[in-house]
């Protein structure tokens, strides 16, 4: 008998976790469907201050705040912190999507527009859902899951198609001989999906290449 109500509780409570997900949902859309066009930024919460991409990130994020476009990043240190930063000096709506972590992750104070989230998959979704161009600086883990997410996205016209811009060519070099020399050369992408990735250093650039994408 014990076991059995053990189990119903379970059952329950896996049962409510779908109106806190609903919830979640339900809160960011109301929040994010309110800034525009918006370019979504990512990078390692690792990186300092004086770290040789913290300013290249404040300042994209300003140069796109200037050009009437919001900034959203994932509300953290490091590369997201320097967006957030960029995007307020500009007077654009900067938004810091938070997740809660056990370490690292711990909010910006430059996000105007802070969303707290528990669960990954509805943060990806909104990043995805309200990104008119992906900036991607120098990261970890969570920056190449967001990159290789958009890009299968993309890739498989699960969405519309939108820019998918590195920053950092030193950085990224490596990754993208490998899918070049290995990946492409093995077939196991095609040669158009390479078209998918833009490399450009220059802040001003960047800005310049979303614009083509503009929706009027």
């Amino acid at each position: 008998m014990e076991k059995q109500y053990i189990v119903d509780a379970l059952s329950t409570d896996e049962s409510w976790r779908i109106f806190r997900v609903m919830a979640e949902f339900v809160e960011a859309i109301e929040e994010l469907s309110k800034i525009g066009q918006a370019v979504s930024i990512f990078g390692s919460a690792r990186e300092e201050p004086k770290g040789k991409y913290y300013q290249t990130a404040e300042d994209v994020a300003y140069l796109l705040g200037k050009e009437g476009f919001s900034i959203i990043t994932g509300g953290g240190p490091g590369i997201m912190e320097a967006a957030n930063k960029g995007a307020g000096r500009s007077g654009s709506p900067s938004v810091g999507m938070n997740i809660f972590l056990p370490f690292e992750q711990k909010p910006n104070t430059y996000a105007t527009v802070r969303i707290d989230y528990k669960y990954f998959f509805i943060r990806k979704v909104m990043f995805v859902k309200y990104a008119m161009a992906y900036v991607i600086l120098p990261g970890g883990f969570g920056t190449m899951d967001e990159l290789f997410e958009a890009l299968t996205l993309i890739q498989t016209k699960r969405i519309r198609g939108f820019p998918v811009i590195l920053m950092g060519s030193d950085y990224w070099k490596g990754l993208i001989d490998w899918i070049k020399d290995t990946m492409l050369q093995e077939g196991k992408i095609s040669p158009e999906d390479l078209d998918l990735i833009q490399v450009i250093d220059d802040p001003a650039q960047v800005v310049r290449h979303i614009q083509k994408y503009v929706i009027l």
